[in-house]
């Protein structure tokens, strides 16, 4: 709650994936809501127009235009944010958060290479991605890109309950952390073939953490279809995922699994050995 002249105010409503984002053990007092309210307005941009205006940013983030536009000018005079009358977009500056982790880890460095390398074998699109704030997020994708997935350039995030990284990234979660996953999670429908189920998604968890590898079919664009494995580092733990993805009229599923698996789990063989310290 906060107060305006004498009268106690409900406090602006974080985000859903702000409060996703949130440990269960953090307490409010070590929760910084106008840090988390500031990341929020930044990442409200992606998949959005070039400017957007005070009250759009308001709308999708879900907060009051006073809390929005203090924002705002704080990410401005950081130089994350520029303005030209009415509009806003980020700024270049943004990027060196991102150069910040790249720099940091050594996940996409390590990994660059051999999907390169099974990009040049299979003639496919080949990508690397983690599993945060329960979703996918890309951090390492191969020069060659087809047509269909010309927009999944790293750093972009996707539902991981309907992509094959995402798939084999929840299967290697512990009971209680899977349960937490779907307690938060909408399963939205992005076509007739999507599943949204929970018992059925748990049955295929269940099949990829046998199988070792996922494939999707067209459940997130109907035109398009991958298979994933899991990236584990020199103590076997599940730290990435790795998937091919092509359109349907290219490789058949039975193509995925014959001819392009075995040049994924080659892949993933040799990277593992560099995975030292994740």
């Amino acid at each position: 709650m906060t107060t305006v002249k004498g009268k106690k105010t409900p406090a602006a409503k974080l985000p859903e994936r702000a409060k996703r984002s949130e440990p269960e053990h953090l307490s409010e007092k070590n929760f910084i809501a106008a840090l988390a309210r500031g990341l929020s307005v930044m990442r409200a941009f992606g998949n959005q127009p070039d400017r957007l205006t005070l009250a759009e940013l308001s709308k999708i983030v879900e907060l009051p235009r006073a809390t929005v536009r203090r924002c705002l000018l704080t990410l401005s005079t950081l130089g994350y944010v520029e303005s030209s009358g009415r509009y806003f977009r980020l700024s270049p500056q943004v990027l060196t958060l991102s150069q910040a982790y790249f720099s940091s880890s050594s996940l996409p460095r390590i990994t660059q290479s051999s999907i390169e390398q099974i990009s040049e074998v299979v003639h496919e699109s080949c990508s690397v991605s983690v599993l945060t704030c329960d979703e996918v997020v890309y951090v390492a994708r191969s020069a060659r890109k087809r047509s269909a997935s010309l927009h999944r350039d790293v750093g972009v995030n996707l539902p991981a309950y309907c992509t094959s990284m995402g798939r084999v990234l929840l299967a290697n979660l512990s009971p209680e952390e899977l349960r937490g996953y779907f307690s938060r999670v909408t399963l939205k429908k992005y076509n007739h073939k999507t599943i949204t189920d929970e018992a059925a998604l748990r049955k295929i968890l269940d099949q990829v953490r046998k199988d070792d590898y996922c494939v999707i079919d067209s459940e997130l664009e109907y035109d398009l279809r991958a298979i994933a494995v899991p990236v584990r580092n020199v103590a076997g733990d599940i730290v990435a995922a790795v998937n091919v993805s092509t359109e349907n009229n290219r490789l058949t599923i039975k193509q995925l699994q014959t001819e392009v698996l075995p040049v994924m789990r080659q892949a993933v063989s040799r990277i593992r050995n560099s995975l030292i310290s994740l």
